[in-house]
């Protein structure tokens, strides 16, 4: 790989011309809220392993086309940035591709699928932020732009409420398809709450404990559905995550943190809650959220947002390759303590000794 000697150029004067790489769901919403909701940005590349699903998306956008090859859609001189959206294992070559091409990109997680190849892109990038003093890779962990979560990040740090001890987390889904198995649980699902542990206490996760109850009668035959998962911090904080998939009601998603003078929670409503008396009985009741891109579609608007706003800029404002690298080392430990049944420790590198952020 032959990185730029040069620092990129430092900003873009006029819209961002963005390649989206990958148009399934996330890419194609990718595509749409770059052309209808994102300011100073438009799609000019669409590619995708379907070419007539490319071909099809790219012809709802004025301006676009649609590019067989995602290294010659990265590489094209109209384009100055990239959203990738592709299957997780194509992601660590296309990252590469990207820095090579001295291209800011936007990186659905995973940064890879393993943490070998996520910390060869880490010092990637650190090399080039070496030599160019500029960074380029943003991971898609859209919770650090969601409203709530950011409220509850001020709040923690503001130390109001002390010093946060545990975190509570549920992540739970209507329904998955049947190939969704407990290690997509980890790597697709709890791979959020292990950035959100991150980025609200501000430290490593150092030990992953995956504890495997009854299974769900509507679990697939092998998967553990639901899960508790256990996650051990550098400072001795415990994060524990319920992860249940297939319960039939709807998309939940609560966060609960614990400090020592008060506790805080978000995601326990969703709109309208109703108190009312049926049949002589008072009840409670709240509108679930149907599926994630209804209640982080705000979210993932304003991180796109602020990406090209940054990206115009020269600057990445938002999670960057550690986060990445340090999310799929931890769902690595994840997936083995599933497997073993074990408390399995994380292997993170260094982060002095890789090289710290420019």
């Amino acid at each position: 790989m032959s990185l730029p000697d040069t620092a990129p150029a430092p900003a873009v004067s006029g819209d961002l011309r963005v390649a989206v790489i990958g148009v399934g769901l996330m890419g194609a919403d990718h595509v749409a809220r770059l052309h209808q909701r994102t300011s100073g940005a438009r799609v000019v590349v669409v590619n995708d392993f379907v070419a007539a699903k490319a071909a099809e998306v790219a012809a709802g956008v004025p301006g676009a086309r649609a590019v067989d090859d995602p290294f010659a859609a990265i590489s094209a001189e109209d384009v100055d940035a990239v959203v990738i959206a592709s299957p997780g294992p194509t992601h660590g070559d296309l990252v590469l591709a990207c820095l090579e091409a001295g291209k800011p990109v936007l990186c659905e997680k995973p940064l890879t699928t393993d943490s070998a190849s996520a910390l060869a892109v880490v010092r990637a990038e650190d090399e080039l932020a070496e030599r160019t003093g500029r960074r380029l890779v943003q991971l898609g962990f859209m919770r650090r732009f969601d409203a709530e979560y950011v409220a509850l990040k001020d709040l923690v740090d503001s130390g109001d409420l002390g010093e946060p001890l545990l975190v509570h987390c549920a992540h739970r889904n209507a329904d998955v398809p049947p190939h969704f198995d407990s290690v997509m649980m980890i790597n697709d699902s709890v791979v959020h709450e292990v950035d959100v542990a991150r980025f609200l206490l501000d430290e490593e996760v150092t030990a992953v404990t995956a504890l495997r109850p009854r299974a769900s009668r509507h679990a697939v035959e092998g998967a553990s559905d639901p899960m508790l998962v256990l996650l051990e911090t550098a400072s001795g904080r415990l994060v524990d995550v319920e992860i249940f998939v297939r319960t039939g009601v709807a998309y939940e998603v609560r966060t609960e943190v614990v400090c020592e003078d008060g506790s805080a929670t978000i995601g326990r409503d969703s709109g309208l809650v109703r108190h009312q008396t049926v049949a002589g009985e008072g009840l409670r009741s709240e509108r679930l959220t149907p599926g994630f891109r209804e209640r982080f579609g705000p979210a993932y608007d304003t991180e796109v947002q602020r990406w090209v706003d940054a990206a115009r800029r020269g600057e990445v404002d938002g999670p960057g390759v550690w986060d990445g690298y340090a999310a799929v080392a931890v769902c690595e430990a994840g997936v083995e303590s599933v497997r073993t049944g074990a408390r399995v420790e994380v292997r993170l590198a260094d982060r002095s000794a890789v090289g710290a952020p420019a």
